[in-house]
């Protein structure tokens, strides 16, 4: 059927390149957009260049999940300036919107808690939006739980969520 994404190839996740900085903006904003009816705010941000330097960026990661050869779900985190060196942060977190409810989600958080582990963090924060009730679902059923006592930067739209990293 023409359109139906196709899910039987295999997931693979790796580093995202700064080549794919534009690929990974398109991700963002079709993701985004299923919760920010009125549009995406900051729109005079450069995401295609602030993606490319979270790539560059030493003491970051940006993971991506290729499906048959297409960008299909993003994770960008690392530890914030201020922050302890064993708490990490999720800054994005996105599936394609096509691609929801096929496991991808699932796979790329397990790579991000995977490489978590390897880099000695026991602690990841996040904040999601508000609106984002199928992304709070999602991060529930992984684990996460409410965090009142990390401060917001992030302002009133969004929820802050912790996540205790375990060694297996």
């Amino acid at each position: 059927m023409i359109g139906t994404p196709r899910t039987t190839g295999p997931l693979v996740i790796r580093t995202a390149l700064p080549s794919e900085a534009a690929a990974i903006t398109e991700l963002h904003v079709r993701a985004r957009s299923t919760y920010y009816p009125d549009g995406l705010p900051f729109g005079d941000v450069d995401w295609v260049a602030a993606w490319r330097g979270s790539i560059e960026r030493r003491e970051a990661h940006v993971l991506c999940a290729v499906r048959d050869g297409h960008l299909v779900g993003i994770a960008s985190f690392r530890t914030a300036d201020d922050a302890p060196t064993d708490t990490v942060k999720l800054f994005q977190f996105h599936v394609d919107p096509d691609r929801w409810r096929t496991g991808i989600g699932t796979a790329l958080h397990a790579a991000c808690v995977e490489q978590w582990r390897a880099d000695g963090k026991r602690t990841a924060s996040l904040g999601v939006h508000v609106d984002n009730e199928r992304a709070q679902a999602f991060y529930a059923r992984q684990g996460w739980v409410p965090a009142p006592e990390i401060p917001s930067v992030e302002g009133d739209h969004h929820l802050l969520l912790r996540y205790t990293v375990t060694g297996e």
